[in-house]
């Protein structure tokens, strides 16, 4: 039966609220969503402190990281069944990067709680991913099919339902976009990039153990409207991001129909299959309006450390804008969490540098590359990255008054082991063919709150970076 694009919304955002009344779409206490304001630069920021904390840790513990090579039944909630792993001993990391997983088989259950459906041919392709030698062989699989041919979602209407939804949360927290231009004339409208972890709802329940965050504040039938609101709200032209765990039937039919082309990379070992009744393994997804841009080519990369294939990956495409004719490369990555892996991080960093390379063609393509690193400024990872002959800049040191300091953070949390504050994520750019002309600001630590993140205002422990590019143009507009 035909379903008119509001009630398609309608049962993607409430199958799991069922007792919700369509009917009352009033914002309840929350206020209106206003658009963001675009102020002048400051001379001095809010963004001055230096980053301080407990030590860094992502995701899970030590245990958690060596059960990526175990065989462990765990629930596929959408659309029907358990997968079972082939079982096998504990192993070493070394060992863990150098094997495939392998499907052993299928039996259908009753699903515990509802965490969404999605169709056979859905589900088909999410199968495909859990096999990482079988994804490699099927990339298409990994990219959005536009077959349904559904029309439209109004994004209003489709920010009306998520306030539904959310009546009885506090509202958003108003954040602004700093003013950056510096005499940056271009005939053509900036290129809005969303950079974000948006963590993957397996491990907000099930591994992370934010132990000032409510339990209710991470169910997943009101955290997904939180992230989509946060999504409307600042109506990316790109959009890169990490811990997606419900790409195929949340993000993928939703966005889609907003406009977006979709493209996600799973990890090969994702640490939300050792999680009870999760949703499939997580990974990287892009997605970049299809009216503003034409995909040119699209690469999935499995990046290698210490000449062994690991766990992390990343998305790099080559865009063409549909206005102007200018092509550039956009990338999204999520390096290897935890203290300790700073070497790891940073071989990483560099097969990344490389694939780049060849697919700029040595710097000739313009480049934006936005990622969960995992490392501070002070690490060799983005070291590399600051020095890299693709001559990349950080997009918000340029909220800082010199322009040389990253924010003081970008995930703030608190964790069994104590207080997490730190600098992980970033929009790198080509500096000499790209301008940033605004940023958006992040929250503030009243904001944020003394419970820190993630919490009944923001359903993630990291904080969404938002840039407007543009081309530069003249004799610098080139590498």
């Amino acid at each position: 039966m035909y379903q008119s694009p509001r009630r398609l919304c309608s049962a993607l955002l409430l199958r799991d609220a069922p007792g919700l009344r369509i009917s009352s779409l009033a914002p309840g206490p929350r206020r209106p969503l206003a658009p963001p304001v675009l102020r002048p630069r400051p001379a001095s920021p809010r963004l001055q402190a230096a980053a301080s904390g407990a030590g860094r840790s992502r995701p899970g513990t030590a245990e958690g990281v060596r059960s990526l090579g175990t065989g462990i039944k765990h629930g596929c909630e959408p659309p029907y069944g358990h997968w079972e792993l082939n079982p096998g001993p504990l192993q070493e990391q070394q060992s863990i990067l150098t094997e495939e997983s392998s499907l052993q088989h299928y039996t259908p259950h009753t699903p515990v709680s509802s965490m969404g459906n999605g169709t056979s041919r859905l589900y088909s392709a999410l199968t495909k991913t859990l096999n990482s030698s079988a994804a490699a062989q099927h990339p298409e699989y990994l990219v959005s099919a536009d077959a349904e041919h559904l029309e439209p979602i109004d994004p209003k209407e489709l920010l009306e339902e998520c306030r539904a939804v959310l009546h009885t949360r506090p509202p958003r927290y108003q954040r602004d976009f700093v003013d950056l231009r510096r005499d940056c004339r271009s005939s053509h409208p900036p290129i809005r990039v969303m950079q974000w972890n948006i963590l993957a709802q397996a491990l907000g329940e099930g591994k992370d153990n934010f132990v000032q965050c409510p339990v209710e504040a991470l169910k997943w039938e009101e955290r997904k409207c939180l992230i989509l609101e946060e999504i409307l709200a600042y109506q990316p032209d790109i959009l890169c991001l990490q811990e997606v765990d419900h790409y195929f039937d949340t993000f993928q039919p939703l966005l889609s129909r907003l406009g977006y082309q979709g493209t996600f990379f799973p990890k090969p070992w994702s640490p939300c299959l050792d999680v009870e009744h999760n949703n499939g393994p997580d990974g990287c997804a892009l997605f970049f309006l299809q009216s503003r841009f034409k995909l040119i080519s699209s690469t999935n990369i499995r990046l290698t450390a210490m000449n062994l294939k690991t766990n992390q990956v990343a998305i790099a495409q080559t865009l063409e804008c549909r206005e102007s004719g200018r092509q550039f490369c956009v990338a999204v990555t999520h390096l290897k969490a935890r203290t300790g892996w700073e070497r790891f991080r940073s071989a990483q960093g560099c097969d990344l540098l490389q694939n780049l390379q060849d697919i700029t063609q040595e710097a000739k393509i313009p480049l934006i590359v936005c990622g969960d690193f995992n490392a501070e400024p002070t690490e060799e990872v983005y070291k590399h990255f600051a020095s890299s002959s693709l001559n990349l800049n950080s997009a918000y040191k340029l909220l800082s008054p010199d322009g040389q300091s990253e924010p003081p953070y970008t995930t703030w949390k608190i964790r069994t082991s104590g207080e997490c504050r730190h600098t992980l994520d970033y929009i790198w750019y080509s500096r000499h063919a790209l301008s940033v002309t605004s940023a958006l600001d992040l929250l503030t630590e009243e904001q944020i709150g003394p419970n820190r993140l993630p919490s009944f205002h923001y359903p993630s422990d990291h904080l969404s970076l938002v840039c407007d590019f543009s081309f530069n143009e003249g004799p610098d507009e080139l590498l």
